[in-house]
């Protein structure tokens, strides 16, 4: 079901988009989530931290094909919201063909990078083997998660949060059932993990593509003439490159903070993969509200209805606010109970402390990236795609550098203790760019 954000209340519209799209992007996320249960309790600590250390350079090759889909998405809304039908149809065809070429190179170079990639993370010698097949595994696959990407941002900026939700709900009934059958059944250790995770991406690509079909007429895509068009191509890219760089600098920076976690041992490391995966699941209340956030601004800045735009944020910081509040209370209560999903409260009680620590330091500031989200969503909404990759650069870099600073005189905790402070880097200048008011001249159509 597709929605005119143009019209209506905006916090009846924001909630109603947000809702479906917080439920689906959990449901995205317990892909991982139920790997690393599945991987923690029926194969053992190690092969957890093999999987979670190759999180972030799995990331930064999906981020880059999200990224480009993100910005597709952001000019999709826009056309959708000034109601430019021919526009729209030349940049559906644009994101589908830029998403298979690209993701076929990265595809081969990820793989054949592997065993590059894992030294250079300082992946220990006793779990570097299952690290490898887990990695190769999974880049092989990556199609359908792009795909999915591609077609769910397309869904989305139509006003559609529900089909991407079905998906994500089919395809993690899928992922669950493979990964009990390959890895408790016939014992196929991470690779297992790994053939459930493509299998299941696969189909929620399939049913992506499937609705687009079967809606084309409605939304105005029918007739899609498959000719590459140099200009819209060029239109996507503008749009696309410098979020996909953004997400692919933010996993580059997880990476380098993976390998300092790395030097601590795989204690240390199991315990900051349990914490990655609870975090990429609680996060996202912000990522669900942001997200609705620049959908409305694409189809409003393409109707040119600042006022509305200016309402929504309010509303939307308002909520932010609420929800992150209520998000760092059940972290900071209930965060051993969470670690103890992943972890063995009794083999792995080293790491559940460690862990413990860690989410105690993400919980409180789960307030600033609520705002840092709002404000950035808004401009990357309006086209201002240049502002939220230069928020994401502040981020990063905050990240990489109060890292390293902090690990010499607070130990692994100076690490933990880098997040909310980047969160705060990329929160500033977001708030800055927004009462500079440049993002207002940045729409596409």
């Amino acid at each position: 079901m597709t929605t005119d954000m143009t019209k209506g209340k905006p916090l009846h519209l924001l909630l109603g988009f947000a809702v479906p799209l917080m439920i689906g992007n959990v449901f995205q996320q317990f892909y991982n989530f139920i790997d690393t249960v599945i991987v923690g309790r029926f194969i053992g600590a190690d092969a957890l931290a093999a999987v979670g250390t190759t999180g972030n350079a799995i990331g930064v090759m999906n981020s880059l094909m999200m990224g480009l889909s993100v910005g597709a998405g952001i000019v999709i809304a826009q056309y959708y919201g000034a109601h430019n039908q021919e526009k729209l149809r030349q940049a559906v065809v644009a994101i589908m063909e830029l998403v298979v070429v690209f993701t076929v190179l990265i595809s081969i170079g990820g793989y054949f990078g592997t065993s590059y990639i894992l030294k250079l993370l300082q992946v220990p010698e006793e779990i570097i083997g299952d690290a490898m097949t887990y990695m190769q595994i999974c880049i092989l696959g990556m199609l359908g998660m792009t795909l999915y990407n591609a077609t769910a941002a397309i869904i989305r900026s139509i006003g559609d949060s529900r089909t991407p939700l079905l998906a994500m709900v089919i395809s993690c009934i899928v992922n669950v059932t493979c990964n009990l059958l390959f890895v408790v059944r016939f014992h196929l250790g991470v690779a297992g993990v790994a053939y459930g995770t493509v299998i299941a991406q696969t189909v929620s690509a399939f049913i992506g593509i499937t609705h687009l079909i079967r809606v084309r007429k409605e939304i105005g895509i029918e007739g899609l003439k498959w000719k590459p068009q140099r200009e819209m191509i060029r239109t996507i890219v503008k749009a696309g490159v410098p979020t996909a760089i953004q997400s692919s600098l933010i996993s580059l920076g997880g990476m380098s903070v993976q390998g300092l976690v790395n030097t601590y041992g795989s204690v240390t490391m199991s315990a900051y993969a349990a914490v990655q995966k609870i975090d990429l699941i609680t996060i996202q209340v912000v990522v669900a509200l942001g997200s609705a956030l620049s959908v409305f601004t694409g189809q409003n800045i393409g109707n040119r209805n600042l006022v509305r735009i200016k309402d929504a944020l309010r509303k939307t910081i308002g909520l932010m606010l609420a929800f992150c509040s209520g998000l760092a209370l059940v972290v900071l209560v209930f965060k051993e109970q969470l670690l103890s999903i992943f972890l063995d409260p009794v083999k792995a009680a080293a790491s559940i402390d460690i862990g413990c620590v860690y989410m105690t330091i993400i919980g409180i500031a789960y307030i600033i990236a609520g705002i840092m989200n709002s404000y950035l969503n808004l401009i990357r909404g309006a086209g201002d795609v240049n502002a939220s990759f230069l928020a994401g650069i502040a981020e990063i870099t905050g990240r990489i550098v109060f890292a390293y600073l902090l690990v010499k005189p607070f130990g692994v905790t100076g690490i933990w203790m880098a997040t909310p402070l980047s969160w705060g880097c990329g929160c500033a200048y977001c708030i800055y760019r927004y009462y500079s008011g440049a993002w207002k001249a940045k729409v596409y159509c």
